[in-house]
């Protein structure tokens, strides 16, 4: 069970992200080591808007918000670690990315994102989505501190 010192919890997660509803994907964080890695939450409900488009009938959650989700996640990580100096956190690349499973309403993830490295602000990382211990999606991706006025 994660230590209550490394938790973040919603409002804190609001703090940190410009992400607002429907594109806010992190529910919970249950540990994070600065600098190093983090784990996310986002449970998956038949109320997501995706679902009124995304496969009617047979709702899948896209793999694309679940990558969204890990780069959210690490923009968590990222803040945490170097503090949040009016940036934005954004997508510079994904590579490897795997769907494995597909996710479906009910399902809670398990984002487990790690730091692979950092380079004059551009940060690489590993990430997985795990549903019931099981991998739903792995991906390398990296992400840039960019200044609010781009």
């Amino acid at each position: 069970m994660a230590n209550s010192l490394n938790t973040i919890q919603i409002k804190e997660i609001m703090a940190l992200l410009p992400h607002r509803y429907p594109f806010l994907l992190i529910d919970r964080v249950t540990d994070y080591t600065l600098g190093e890695s983090i784990v996310a939450y986002k449970n998956i409900t038949i109320n997501e808007q995706c679902f009124l488009g995304h496969f009617p009938g047979e709702p899948i959650f896209p793999g694309v918000l679940i990558l969204e989700a890990m780069a959210q996640a690490a923009g968590v990580l990222g803040f945490k670690t170097i503090g949040n100096n009016d940036k934005l956190y954004l997508y510079a690349g994904v590579d490897k990315a795997r769907f494995k499973t597909p996710v479906v309403p009910g399902d809670q993830l398990v984002i487990k994102v790690r730091l692979i490295k950092e380079k004059r602000g551009i940060w690489k990382f590993e990430g997985k989505a795990l549903v019931d211990d099981k991998e739903a999606c792995t991906a390398e991706f990296m992400c840039a501190m960019r200044d609010l006025d781009i």
